[in-house]
């Protein structure tokens, strides 16, 4: 196995033999980003599905593996098998004393992500989330203007599709925006008040959150995976100013007093309209995980990170089964 150099600087280790376990979605785009990686060699790629594996295996031009075969030949794993198998992969792989990339979430529970984190940092483990929008130019775009939001509005909506149905609209999707405003927001949660509905699937598909956090800032939450289009905005309101910004087109406009154009007749109030340049969030990630492992780099996601967004998520989740109970209860909603 690789050592993890120390982070006053030890040797750099070339080499990195990463496995990929689960030949899904994600699965196959993690394994092409690690094929990719020059400071990485794909050691092989694993899926319950033995065709699927081969099939992603070959176009990464690597081999399928069964389970114990990947751990051997690995030095590190990417889990990117269903949610809820994320703690028992992760941790079976920590325990054999592999790196660990986990798509997110990290895990079920909070004791799962406790009991990972823990595995991990005994054993001096790299343990990374994969939150890929912490990795986005669109995330730089906003932290670097929004550095104390008082009120944050964000929507996540599009088509149906059966992906990701196996969890709620808000492990599917709205966790991606739960994190992205967790890292906006330095603060605890204070409160969380949420309602939800399952309507082409077995878990909710459309949920809305209102999150205040104990620094009195207040973020609500929208998503659905059954529209008729897509679309990702977010307003953000501070003593900076305001921000609009649309995902889909790349547009960032900011009203304040710091950037942009003069605004005739404000005081000093300015407007900026910019874009950015996004580039491959996913290999942005893979070369994380690999720095971390090879040069002991902080990890940027690591287990608290990951562990936060969990924490916000089944918060959500809490609230939002409360309300439907309420409104079963009333007669708003049919019960199953």
């Amino acid at each position: 196995m690789l050592p993890v150099p120390s982070q006053n600087g030890g040797q750099v280790v070339s080499g990195l033999r990463i496995g990929v376990l689960g030949a899904g979605h994600f699965g196959r785009f993690h394994a092409l980003k690690v094929a990719g990686n020059p400071r990485a060699t794909l050691a092989g790629v694993h899926d319950r599905d033995g065709a699927r594996a081969a099939s992603v295996a070959k176009e990464a031009g690597a081999g399928a593996l069964d389970w114990p075969a990947l751990l051997e030949a690995s030095d590190a794993i990417v889990v990117a098998t269903p949610a809820e198998t994320h703690y028992a992969m992760a941790a079976e792989a920590l325990q054999a004393g592999r790196h660990v990339l986990v798509e997110k979430p990290i895990a079920a529970t909070l004791e799962e992500a406790d009991a990972l984190a823990a595995l991990a940092a005994g054993r001096g483990l790299v343990l990374q989330v994969g939150h890929l929008l912490r990795y986005s130019a669109e995330h730089k775009a906003i932290s670097s203007r929004m550095r104390r939001p008082l009120y944050i509005d964000c929507v996540r909506i599009a088509p149906f599709k059966p992906r990701g149905t196996d969890v709620s609209v808000i492990l599917d999707l709205m966790i991606h925006d739960l994190d992205l405003v967790l890292s906006l927001v330095e603060s605890p949660i204070a409160s969380v008040d949420a309602v939800g509905a399952p309507v082409a699937s077995a878990h909710e598909d459309i949920a809305n959150a209102r999150v205040r956090f104990e620094n009195g800032c207040v973020a609500t939450i929208t998503a659905s995976r059954i529209s008729l289009k897509t679309e990702r905005k977010m307003r953000l309101f501070s003593q900076e100013g305001y921000m609009s910004v649309d995902f889909g087109s790349r547009k960032l406009m900011m009203i304040g007093r710091e950037r942009g154009l003069p605004i005739p007749g404000t005081g000093g109030g300015r407007i900026e309209e910019t874009t950015w340049k996004e580039h491959d969030a996913l290999e942005a990630e893979h070369a994380a995980f690999a720095a971390s492992i090879l040069d002991g780099a902080p990890v940027l996601v690591d287990a608290t990170a990951g562990r936060r967004a969990l924490a916000a998520a089944l918060a959500v989740t809490a609230s939002m089964e409360e309300s439907r109970a309420r409104a079963e209860a009333s007669g708003l909603i049919q019960k199953e």
